[in-house]
């Protein structure tokens, strides 16, 4: 926290009172700010006080953490401090842009409630003046910020994507740039804010706190709570649920992934040494190359339907082989959300379309309910070639053996629309969200490498010693 100061002047003929009743005054009633945006404007008014002096807000995409900072903060700034200076920058000029015009637009007509107006001749879209002497400057990161100085540094979105986030030249360039030309326009006793949401373990936000960690006060709010949450949610309870409940979250986390998910969402971007699998080492061909040996289907099941508020597992085929060099190709991938009677049906037609000649490998959970669910998909399968085992041991352990092979470029996969979803549980792996894939396709690989029992035939069908 930085020291307290007066403020830089003061509000004149304003008739709002304080940041959160500008903010009513100018939302709609439908708009009323969550319990995380009032947490967020009582850090801004502490900020504006100079209670402290440097802020950071990390919250997940679509909790309009860059409304309430970017858009509302600035004209209550200027009512508080009349004859500051603000440098506002973002990822690109365009946003930067963007978020100037908006306050531009709320100064002009809200002009009665804050005391204030545009001054004439100076309202170009990257900068522009208040009828107070205040001065506002919007540049996009890197850009040239020579010759300003500023009393409130907003930063708000740095990052455009993760391709900024995955090359160290690129978070070495934003930090540089941010050391040696945006901070050191900041006038004495000025501000900073930064607004974003987590990318990398390595990012701006990271680099900030391992500098000085005792300088900045931080509010960090992911999607869904977690212990000692800052504005006292449940464990597991959204941050917005008017806008985005958990089922809109669980769309989001099965779309990006669950390694953008703890980053972004979350706000707990996890080391790229967590990643078992490089997935980075995975060919992707059009067409299968001519194999050799058996051909295997490994399932992992699952039993439950999907519905509107659950996220249940999947239940996962995955088909295999080697080809003539020894590398591993993965043919197909049966992936279906179904119950008991759907997964026994899905098991069946699969095996139909294969044929009699691939081997098809069933897991069969510890007890007694384990073995007659085999057992019952054997009889099912009567005439097919079937293996069945007990999974023992912790899932990464029995998925390292294939996670070597991966790093060594020996396996490829058939262009097909089920290789995004395998490349997202993949990368993930071991702390991701869902296992299905990658628990089958540990199997399949143990199946063709004779990881397990030698199988025996009987009445028609295979099963283990």
């Amino acid at each position: 926290m930085g020291p307290s100061y007066e403020p830089m002047g003061g509000p004149e003929a304003a008739t709002c009172n304080s940041l959160l009743e500008w903010v009513n005054a100018v939302r709609a009633p439908d708009e009323a700010p969550a319990l995380h945006h009032r947490l967020l404007l009582d850090e801004l008014s502490a900020i504006s006080r100079g209670d402290i002096d440097r802020l950071m807000v990390l919250m997940p995409p679509g909790s309009a953490k860059s409304t309430y900072g970017s858009v509302l903060f600035p004209p209550w700034w200027f009512v508080e401090h009349p004859r500051s200076a603000v440098i506002a920058t973002s990822h690109t000029a365009s946003l930067a842009h963007h978020f100037s015009r908006k306050v531009r637009d709320l100064i002009s007509e809200h002009a009665d409630l804050l005391g204030f107006g545009l001054a004439n001749g100076v309202r170009a879209v990257d900068q522009w003046r208040t009828t107070q002497r205040g001065e506002y400057f919007a540049i996009g990161v890197r850009g040239s910020v020579i010759g300003r100085r500023a009393d409130l540094i907003l930063i708000d979105d740095p990052i455009s994507g993760q391709a900024d986030v995955d090359s160290v030249m690129q978070r070495d360039r934003l930090w540089n740039w941010y050391r040696f030309e945006l901070a050191t326009r900041l006038k004495p006793r000025g501000r900073i804010v930064l607004i974003m949401c987590r990318w990398h373990q390595d990012d701006l936000v990271a680099r900030l706190l391992a500098q000085n960690r005792d300088e900045w006060r931080v509010i960090s709010l992911p999607a869904l709570a977690e212990p000692d949450d800052p504005i006292g949610r449940a464990e597991g309870a959204p941050l917005w649920p008017e806008w985005q409940d958990a089922v809109a979250l669980s769309r989001y986390r099965a779309t990006v992934g669950e390694w953008a998910w703890k980053s972004q969402y979350q706000q707990s971007p996890q080391p790229a040494g967590s990643r078992m699998f490089d997935i980075k080492c995975i060919d992707v061909v059009d067409e299968p190359p001519p194999v050799v040996g058996r051909v295997v289907r490994a399932w992992d099941l699952a039993a439950t339907d999907a519905n509107e508020g659950n996220d249940p597992d999947w239940t996962v085929g995955v088909k295999m082989a080697r080809d003539e060099s020894g590398r591993f190709v993965v043919l197909d991938m049966v992936r279906v959300r179904r119950n008991p009677a759907g997964v026994e049906d899905t098991i069946t037609e699969a095996a139909r379309i294969d044929g009699r000649s691939v081997v098809i490998g069933l897991p069969q959970d510890p007890g007694g309910a384990g073995k007659q669910q085999v057992s019952y998909l054997t009889r099912a399968l009567a005439g097919y070639h079937v293996v069945s085992s007990t999974e023992t041991g912790p899932k990464d352990t029995r998925a390292r053996p294939l996670a070597s092979q991966v790093g060594h470029h020996n396996v490829l996969m058939v262009r097909a629309n089920w290789n995004h979803p395998l490349f997202e549980e993949l990368g993930d792996f071991p702390s991701g969200h869902k296992d299905d894939q990658v628990d089958a396709m540990s199997r399949a690989f143990l199946m063709l490498t004779d990881g397990g029992a030698s199988p025996r035939i009987i009445s028609g069908s295979i099963l283990q010693r």
